[in-house]
């Protein structure tokens, strides 16, 4: 690590190697194998084999990373509702091809990782997040101006579009959670702006980035500390400070992948729409069906199977048919959607038989 000093850029405007840790590869794709995810409904996952086992098990991950994409929540796969569906991952693909990347190691040995490319479909996923109240945050997003100093020891440079090589991993993570950052040109003035840079001046970064559009400033300084790298990062949206955080790793791109992830969180933060699934809370719901103990059990350990509800009241029972008061994660329309996916319960319309007024009803279907 210490022989990059005075001879970094060089180093990552190729390969990148000073920035690599002992065993670590170079990724780069095969000739003539060009599949990659693009947009936010497509995926890449590392996977074992070709196998249909394995295949399955990436595209439950690949679909969380979609569900992470689309809502811009990094959490999102961890919401009520979700792990059911992430079981179903299949049923949402609309194709998929495997890449080959080859690479070459430390000690100079060839590496190979296959990596399943799936692409979703775009309006099954987004009745998905509809469906279960998740979070969104709209398209197009911004791209905010990545403003990144590193200091090998040698004093703090300004990466700019010249450099871009060596922001790939802090690029690369944005692209990840479903935007993107730019790069200053590296003008002269930008260059001399680096100072502001370090001692955090965020006021002069935001009137040099006046140029670029939209006002959005990632500001980051990354230098070597403890045996690794520490990145101090601030993000500030129309001059005004949203986030201020720290990352570090003896590995330096792992470092500076975390602006990426902080920027995204406090954009999600600010941005992100409410889901129109309805507010979580306890709602009152009537089922029709319910003719024996048989029936019960079975509605019993339907509702229970269910992550998006959280609670079962009984409230009052009628001949064929029982009141609930379910505690739900979502709006009692977010309940309905997703009930009426499957054939244990059928939402019935307002005014049949069997409905009340101001009660949502719902009727058990036969095995």
């Amino acid at each position: 690590m210490r022989r990059c000093k005075g001879w970094l850029w060089a180093a990552l405007l190729g390969a990148g190697l000073c920035l690599l840790p002992v065993g670590a590869t170079l990724a780069q794709r095969t000739e003539g194998d060009r599949a990659q995810a693009q947009g936010a409904y497509q995926a890449e996952v590392v996977v074992r084999n070709q196998t249909d086992g394995e295949r399955e098990k990436a595209f439950t991950r690949a679909l969380a990373q979609v569900l992470g994409n689309v809502t811009g929540d990094d959490g999102a796969a961890q919401r009520p509702g979700v792990r059911e569906e992430l079981a179903r991952a299949e049923d949402y693909v609309e194709g998929y091809d495997y890449r080959q990347d080859e690479g070459v190691s430390a000690t100079g040995a060839p590496s190979f990782q296959t990596r399943l490319v799936v692409r979703f479909r775009q309006q099954d996923v987004d009745d998905l997040v509809a469906m279960l109240g998740l979070p969104s945050w709209p398209q197009p997003r911004p791209k905010p101006v990545l403003w990144l100093a590193i200091d090998d020891g040698s004093g703090p440079r300004l990466v700019g579009l010249g450099q871009v090589n060596a922001a790939r991993s802090v690029l690369d993570a944005a692209k990840s959670r479903g935007y993107a950052l730019g790069l200053p040109a590296g003008t002269a003035a930008e260059q001399a702006a680096v100072g502001a840079i370090w001692r955090g001046d965020t006021a002069a970064i935001a009137s040099l980035s006046k140029r670029y559009s939209p006002p959005m400033q990632l500001i980051g300084k990354l230098q070597r500390s403890d045996g690794g790298w520490r990145a101090d990062w601030t993000f500030v949206d129309a001059g005004k400070v949203l986030s201020s955080w720290q990352t570090s790793s003896v590995d330096a791109r792992k470092a500076m992948a975390g602006g990426a992830e902080g920027a995204a969180d406090a954009l999600f933060r600010r941005y992100a729409k409410a889901g129109t699934a309805g507010p979580p809370g306890v709602y009152r719901v009537r089922v029709l069906g319910i003719d024996g103990a048989d029936a019960y059990l079975r509605l019993a350990g339907y509702l229970d199977g269910l992550s998006i509800v959280r609670r079962i009241t009984p409230a009052a029972a009628a001949p064929d048919a029982l009141e609930l008061d379910l505690e739900l994660a979502s709006g009692i329309s977010g309940f309905a959607r997703y009930v009426s996916r499957g054939g244990t319960l059928s939402p019935m319309p307002a005014g049949e038989a069997g409905t009340e007024a101001g009660i949502a009803t719902f009727r058990l279907g036969a095995r």
